[in-house]
């Protein structure tokens, strides 16, 4: 037998915070699809650095170009304004021994705030773009915005797709499996999952990758 949820809101869902149904979709919960973790870099209006922890993107593309797609993206942040104005961001990718130095550039987020020194990490600079970069992320994304776009067209949350220009990657990730995966690698978010029997919220994971098999 299979729970089928629609897109009315279910009225025995209880949030795990007072507004958590006002910013996500339930589907999102019902579902609860992890997806990696990254942490978005572009310049603050004033030249300060600015610090993104995001996930709900994909990353994929073709022979002619490859893409950055963030899918939620929020309108009223920093990043989305200085993506907007920069035309330009990147992408790092960190392990998950950095989460908490990350979440600390969500606590104190304000304009005049560095949130690389927030968080403790090393500025550098884009190869190819007018974006810093965190020096201890083993993958980056150098990417210039292609296209913003309001899906819902609630003026809430936007896509945002960027086209990857440049990749740098640290040397001791750059052989095979390695370190790219498990602990030292790629961090991902499990967003909080619902029981759907009872409607009682969940909590957030943040987990690695654990390799099973080779195909």
């Amino acid at each position: 037998m299979k729970i089928h949820i629609g897109k009315e809101f279910p009225a025995y869902f209880r949030p795990a915070y007072p507004e958590e149904f006002e910013l996500f979709s339930h589907f999102e919960t019902a579902a609860a699809i992890p997806s990696v973790l990254f942490a978005v870099t572009t310049w603050k209006e004033n030249g300060k650095p600015n610090v993104c922890l995001h996930a709900w993107s994909c990353f994929h593309g073709d022979k002619t170009a490859f893409f950055a797609v963030m899918g939620n993206l929020y309108q009223h942040t920093h990043t989305y304004a200085n993506i907007r104005r920069e035309g330009c961001f990147c992408v790092n990718f960190l392990p998950i021994s950095c989460y908490d130095r990350l979440v600390e550039t969500i606590r104190h987020n304000e304009l005049d705030d560095d949130e690389f020194a927030v968080g403790g990490f090393t500025l550098a600079h884009g190869a190819t773009v007018h974006a810093p970069v965190i020096e201890e992320a083993f993958v980056t994304l150098e990417c210039t915005l292609r296209e913003m776009k309001d899906l819902s067209g609630a003026g809430m949350a936007a896509m945002v797709v960027g086209e990857v220009q440049h990749v740098s990657v640290d040397e001791g990730y750059a052989q095979g499996y390695g370190k790219r995966y498990g602990e030292e690698g790629f961090t991902l978010l499990v967003p909080a999952p619902q029981d759907l029997a009872t409607g009682m919220p969940g909590q957030s994971a943040i987990g690695a990758v654990d390799i099973r098999r080779l195909d």
